[in-house]
């Protein structure tokens, strides 16, 4: 195992950076119409790096591919092969799949835009400029040979509603930090709750929480027009093109954002006040991003500085749910745990527990351990602003709005689609019953449980308050996994040719 220093010139910026201070994005879906023209663009398209500069940069352009892209561009099936099972089928490839995800009924890949039978893109073209530049940059990007080489399958806009997400909730507070300096030697069992991870949990080719590499495609030695590729730190007579690549999920996510404040205002007879406390309660952040918890009074390792304020609590002094719901969306998204339930330092206490004693409540250690399922968000919002105050007047609505949902991991099944199925979707999470997320959550039955479509509000006196028939807020509208090349696996694609 090495430590060597990272090369941030080979890794795509988007891993790093959110390029917050570029406004304006536009996400092109293509396909490819002549692979040789293709690989021709990939040869000069100017590729945004993840190195650190004084300033923001004025543009970025970012390339992602579906297994289907790859195929079209001419990677040999050996080299395929070393892909995970869930990014060579695909987001909507199977029934099981989709049924995990929460993509049944209205979430059907059959309904879906983009990204359902027929319709998975070859590679995801991520445009982002600074406000005034999106139209110009887009242009100068594509080059002579852009129409021979690509078809345009879909365009997706996106809109600058200033750091908050269509609902009206800041967004994007909390991300994990990946370990760039690779100090980071995880430990066995850890008993506080940590933001620094491995960086491996999120970029190919490094150590992950478990001290492992992740499996990616590795080709021979003396494989042709390979010379670009690195060697594999843990295989080192193999060169390793997935290293400094990372697997993007990106899911376009429609917003019913006058449904979302008319029902709260009909739960609570028109309250605004208590309206907003009930949306809050479902979110589990006050819309400006501030937590429903205390601080802690010691810190958490990794916080990022600007958001300390926002980050500084776990869920420990609230093991009733009074404060934020058990079922909030970012207790779900993030439940903010260690290996061990709080009250494991001592070596005794951790033998107890391990030996399956010692269990203070009856909740604790009913979720996974976090850190195995962090993912860095990179999402973008579309549509017109809509308040509050104006989802629940009467009126036209002024147009769709959503979220293009993006994250990057390096394991799809146990990052995304863990966090999706098991706490997102899961009607046992944390020993509840009968309810899905309220925001994300599907509201069909499944076997053993026909009723998902409630939210509770815990209390002190111990009862619960029911929400009941909770509406479906949020509906998938496309979707598909990418992998998001290291710049020299850019360069081995654009020389390649089918053996």
């Amino acid at each position: 195992m090495s430590n060597a220093p990272i090369d941030f010139s080979d890794i795509q910026g988007l891993v790093r950076f959110g390029y917050g201070p570029l406004t304006e994005a536009s996400f092109l879906l293509l396909n490819i119409r002549d692979a040789q023209a293709a690989r021709s663009w990939l040869t000069t398209a100017p590729i945004t790096t993840a190195v650190e500069l004084d300033h923001a940069p004025m543009t970025a352009l970012q390339v992602a591919f579906t297994r289907e892209g790859l195929e079209a561009l001419g990677v040999a099936e050996g080299l395929l092969v070393g892909f995970s099972a869930e990014f060579l089928s695909g987001m909507a490839g199977q029934e099981s799949r989709s049924r995990r995800l929460g993509d049944v009924g209205a979430n059907s890949p059959q309904f879906w835009r983009w990204g359902g039978p027929g319709r998975v893109p070859h590679l995801l073209v991520m445009i982002y400029a600074q406000p005034g530049r999106l139209d110009g940059w887009a242009q100068a990007i594509q080059g002579p040979g852009w129409n021979a080489a690509f078809e345009l399958l879909d365009h997706l806009p996106t809109s600058n509603l200033y750091g908050a997400e269509p609902f009206g909730f800041n967004d994007g507070i909390s991300q994990p930090s990946p370990d760039w300096k690779r100090q980071r030697t995880p430990e066995e069992d850890e008993v506080e709750y940590g933001n620094l991870l491995s960086l491996g949990e999120f970029l190919l080719g490094y150590p992950n929480e478990y001290g492992k590499y992740t499996h990616r495609p590795l080709l021979a030695a003396d494989a042709p027009s390979s010379a670009v590729l690195s060697f594999a730190e843990d295989e080192p007579d193999k060169l390793d093109f997935g290293r400094n690549g990372a697997f993007l999920v990106f899911r376009e996510l429609q917003q019913d954002v006058r449904g979302f404040w008319r029902f709260l205002d009909k739960q609570t007879d028109a309250n605004t006040e208590a309206r907003q406390n009930l949306a809050e309660s479902m979110v589990g952040r006050r819309m400006d991003g501030t937590p429903l918890l205390p601080a802690l009074t010691h810190p958490i390792a990794g916080l990022d500085p600007k958001f300390v304020a926002q980050n500084q609590f776990t869920y420990d002094l609230d093991v009733n749910g009074i404060r934020c719901p058990f079922g909030a969306h970012i207790r779900r998204a993030n439940p903010r745990n260690a290996d061990l339930p709080p009250g494991s330092n001592g070596l005794f206490a951790r033998l107890l527990h391990k030996l399956g004693f010692g269990n203070a409540r009856y909740r604790d250690d009913v979720v996974a351990s976090t850190r195995f399922h962090r993912m860095l968000r990179r999402g973008r919002e579309y549509g017109p602003k809509l308040s509050p105050g104006e989802a629940v007047a009467d009126g036209p609505d002024s147009g769709e709005h959503g979220i293009h949902f993006i994250c990057i991991v390096a394991n799809i099944l146990r990052q995304f689609e863990f966090v999706q199925n098991s706490w997102v979707m899961n009607t046992k999470f944390d020993a509840m019953t009968e309810e899905s997320d309220p925001l994300l959550g599907k509201r069909e039955g499944i076997a053993g449980c026909p009723l998902v479509n409630t939210f509770s509000l815990p209390q002190e006196t111990g009862a619960r308050t029911r929400i009941m028939d909770v509406p479906q807020f949020i509906t998938v509208r496309g979707g598909a996994y990418f992998f998001l090349p290291s710049l020299s696996a850019l360069r081995y694609l654009a020389i390649i040719s089918r053996k």
